[in-house]
């Protein structure tokens, strides 16, 4: 069964219970959220996610509450709450789809040891992926966007999950969150994606996901190899300008975007050096979609280098 199977009041009703236990590539997440506006996202953004049966093994238990007493009913609240505890502070009411979003990166980033996680967009194409890793405000996200709706496949926006064996990355493909101008940025290029509601004020500006496309999802067992790294920057009025990066300075970059690479020790370090070893390493500044799509198409027929 999908998201979508499920009647509007059903899904209300079942994510109010907390009984609602949804597949997300490797993780199962259990949600638990009495609000219709979270209710109302995920039907228009996960409809085509698994819904598991009651009783199968749950990776994460994610519950978004309202806020406790007079915060029920003045300024109302979203609170995160994780095996009892509140690892966020409260936001306000209207954000709690954005807070649910969060709370699933915060899940996985933070108690995931089986893979070596980045902080990363990575998106494939023919069986080779490009790791996107990338400061807020870089245009990681704006770039993944459009990319994944010009031919590339995403595995994630957010999060590379690294094999620790054989350096195989697994999809993790979960609505692509966008920020303030990218938001309209998008809008314009993709006119057919399918967006959630736009929550402004947020810690991060004002904000709204867009829909994984449904051909993705149909692949989100198939993992992919790492081929490329590659730093990106949007400069505003720039031309596309990829150029090489260093290997060493890769690595110690990377291991800065890693979430795990601390704990993992030495196969922590070993798995990202192997990582490093296996790709090209570029830097990538860019201002116009249309002239990243072409460079990154360039990579695929293997013309990509120095411009």
């Amino acid at each position: 069964m999908i998201l979508s199977d499920l009647k509007p009041n059903e899904l209300r009703e079942r994510l109010s219970k907390g009984d609602l236990i949804l597949g997300v590539g490797p993780f199962s997440f259990e949600l638990s959220c009495p609000l219709t506006q979270v209710a109302e996202a995920l039907m228009r953004l996960y409809a085509d996610y698994p819904v598991l049966d009651r009783g199968e093994f749950v990776d994460f238990s994610v519950c978004i509450s309202r806020g406790k007493g007079w915060r029920r009913w003045f300024r109302r609240q979203a609170i995160f709450t994780f095996d009892g505890l509140e690892p966020f502070v409260p936001l306000p009411e209207r954000h709690a789809f954005p807070l649910l979003e969060w709370a699933m990166n915060w899940c996985v980033s933070m108690h995931t040891y089986h893979y070596l996680l980045l902080h990363s967009a990575v998106i494939e194409r023919e069986g080779c992926a490009v790791i996107m890793p990338a400061p807020p405000g870089s245009g990681k996200s704006t770039l993944c966007a459009g990319l994944v709706n010009r031919g590339w496949r995403l595995l994630s926006d957010e999060l590379a999950l690294i094999s620790l064996k054989d350096l195989s990355i697994t999809p993790f493909g979960r609505p692509i969150s966008l920020k303030n101008q990218s938001i309209d940025i998008i809008r314009n290029y993709v006119p057919e994606a399918v967006f959630s509601r736009v929550v402004h004020d947020t810690s991060k500006g004002t904000v709204s996901h867009m829909k994984v496309r449904s051909e993705h999802l149909a692949r989100i067992k198939d993992p992919a190899r790492p081929r490329w790294v590659i730093f990106p920057r949007y400069v505003a009025g720039a031309k596309p300008v990829l150029s090489k990066r260093s290997k060493a300075n890769s690595l110690l970059e990377l291991g800065r975007n890693s979430f795990n690479y601390l704990i993992l020790g030495k196969q922590g370090f070993d798995v990202l050096a192997d990582v490093v070893a296996c790709c090209d390493c570029f830097d990538f500044e860019y201002s116009q979609l249309d002239d990243a799509v072409s460079v990154f198409d360039e990579l695929v027929a293997g013309r990509a280098g120095e411009h």
